[in-house]
């Protein structure tokens, strides 16, 4: 799938499209990175199709979504799932305990840092259900590094508009 492509479901789903992209990214699936999708919708935005602060709001909500789905997996059945894990990669048991015991002490600074990079991002959600982060904190941190993340990407799109284009292409 192309850019055209990717416009073309924009006119015609619009902000739907956005907020089930974002959403399948923050929750790790398969789909399009949101670092395409978030720039094409500050676009979208900077030729009137839709606000800027709406754009953020629909992209905040799905990544949030998102990661609640998954603090509550790893909340709900963390366990089970790290067991599995530990029995086929036992290698990995000793820095996967480290960064959960980071998360326990670092709490929400360390979700909101999660937050800011690639890949752990999207992971950090299920380790922090795990180890029942308070989840008003949770979400907190979490908002304010996903406002921060897409806000950044959406914001390339808005101003750098047609020349972002040329760079995804």
């Amino acid at each position: 799938m192309n850019i055209q492509t990717l416009t073309q479901y924009f006119l015609e789903y619009g902000a739907f499209f956005i907020f089930l992209i974002v959403l399948l990214e923050y929750m790790n699936l398969p789909g399009f990175p949101a670092g395409v999708i978030m720039p094409l919708a500050g676009i979208w935005a900077a030729k009137g199709e839709i606000s800027f602060p709406m754009v953020i709001l629909i992209s905040v909500g799905a990544g949030l979504t998102g990661s609640w789905i998954l603090y509550f997996l790893g909340r709900l059945g963390g366990q089970k799932l790290i067991g599995f894990y530990f029995k086929k990669f036992p290698k990995q048991q000793p820095l996967i305990e480290e960064k959960m015991e980071m998360l326990r002490e670092k709490g929400g600074i360390g979700v909101f840092v999660s937050k800011l990079l690639p890949m752990v991002r999207t992971i950090i959600s299920i380790p922090a259900g795990m180890v029942r982060m308070d989840f008003v904190k949770y979400t907190v941190s979490s908002v304010l590094g996903i406002f921060l993340w897409n806000t950044v990407f959406v914001g390339a799109g808005y101003f750098f508009g047609e020349a972002a284009m040329q760079v995804l292409a």
